[in-house]
């Protein structure tokens, strides 16, 4: 029987797509899955009273599209969001750990760069836009300065775990880049959007986005929307071999059989799709690189003591073993057993992908070797477990499509 859509990919952006189209009276639909369960990325894991995330640990609750999702989904109810009070971040700088402020007055003010280099960061104003296609770091220098080029690595190690000498602005920040031409400076142009959303908003200044989870984890969410399938709608264990065009839509090929569609949706990883897609066509880029990151769950006991907030990220430049730490336990509550904390340490990135092939027992020694020289941690963890990625984070580099 021909489907009127066919999604491959039962990750959150399958499993949505599903969840929506199934609001269409009489719309057929098949979700295929090649591992063994829904959801993708999204990989809560509970143990000994510890929940650790092999995937995303939340996400931010500004965003109109998730906040309809988690309507629709009745989640909103259950959603737990990390205190706001709590919210400080760090970067490792010296072999020490530094408050980052969350407001730019405040950063300026801040002895996180010499008075010199904050008047170098002013020659933003004066400067004219990069042509081409600089990367971040080429970017940076060019309007800032090289001071504020370690705290720019530590942004970008955590939001793609990849290396800004490689990783192009225009990919990663195309709204700052926008300001830039349009503005001519940076620090101008932000000034001036941020006093036309205060006037928009009345006067009154939007607070920070909360990070938001569930009890249950991020999973809870791949749970929900899988509910919503019927066992006829999704099938796991399926890899997909090969897509092919027909005059009415689209046919499937499995190992023991072909699926056929009128619509085809590929909910995949970037060059999981670029590889189906060679068959018939011929992408931009054959393959786009990947920063593949291993999370290392550790919990400690009582005599082990966090810093206020949420973790901390590390630049290249203090060659250490871990990208950074989450600090779990004062994000969401119920992460850890009661008088117990719950780090999870990053590692690997596009720098370092030789370290994804240590095997448990090293990298849980090297990354509670490191944390022990930034925290209070005096005793070995009562708890590790390493959660290994199934994918990696796109990384939009020269010559990105």
């Amino acid at each position: 029987m021909i489907k009127d859509t066919l999604i491959i990919g039962a990750g959150l952006s399958g499993l949505t797509v599903a969840w929506k189209l199934k609001q269409i009276p009489g719309h057929s639909i098949l979700l295929l899955e090649q591992s063994e369960r829904a959801g993708g990325a999204i990989a809560s894991h509970g143990e000994d009273g510890y929940l650790a995330e092999g995937g995303p640990h939340g996400f931010l609750d500004n965003c109109e599209e998730s906040k309809s999702l988690l309507k629709e989904t009745g989640l909103d109810k259950e959603c737990l969001k990390a205190s706001l009070s709590k919210f400080v971040r760090y970067v490792c700088m010296d072999g020490t750990l530094r408050l980052i402020p969350q407001s730019p007055p405040k950063i300026l003010m801040a002895p996180l760069i010499s008075p010199l280099a904050k008047l170098r960061v002013a020659g933003d104003f004066f400067k004219k836009p990069l042509e081409g296609e600089p990367t971040v770091g080429e970017w940076i220098r060019h309007r800032f300065g090289k001071a504020l080029l370690p705290y720019v690595d530590a942004v970008y190690t955590g939001t793609y775990a990849g290396d800004l000498e490689r990783l192009v602005i225009d990919g990663v920040m195309p709204g700052v880049r926008k300001i830039e031409k349009e503005s001519g400076s940076i620090i101008y142009g932000l000034l001036k959007k941020m006093k036309a959303a205060k006037k928009a908003n009345n006067g009154v200044r939007k607070g920070l986005p909360s990070m938001t989870s569930f009890p249950t984890g991020m999973g809870r969410l791949a749970e929900r929307l899988r509910e919503n399938l019927t066992d006829e709608e999704i099938k796991t264990d399926c890899p997909v071999l090969e897509i092919s065009r027909m005059d009415d839509g689209w046919t499937v090929r499995n190992k023991g059989e072909n699926f056929s569609c009128r619509n085809l949706v590929l909910a995949l990883p970037v060059n999981a799709s670029l590889s189906l897609l060679s068959a018939f066509t011929t992408p931009p880029l054959t393959e786009i690189p990947e920063a593949r990151i291993i999370t290392i769950a550790l919990g400690f006991g009582a005599e082990a003591q966090l810093p206020p907030g949420f973790g901390y990220l590390t630049p290249e430049r203090e060659k250490r073993f871990c990208l950074g730490a989450l600090f779990s336990s004062n994000m969401f509550s119920g992460r850890a057993p009661k008088d117990h904390i719950l780090l999870e340490a990053l590692i690997g990135g596009r720098r370092h992908p030789e370290r994804l092939e240590l095997d448990d027992d090293t990298l849980i020694k090297e990354a509670v070797q490191d944390l022990q020289q930034l925290l209070s941690l005096p005793n070995p963890p009562c708890y590790a477990r390493v959660l290994r990625p199934r994918g990696g984070i796109p990384q939009l580099e020269k010559g990105y499509p």
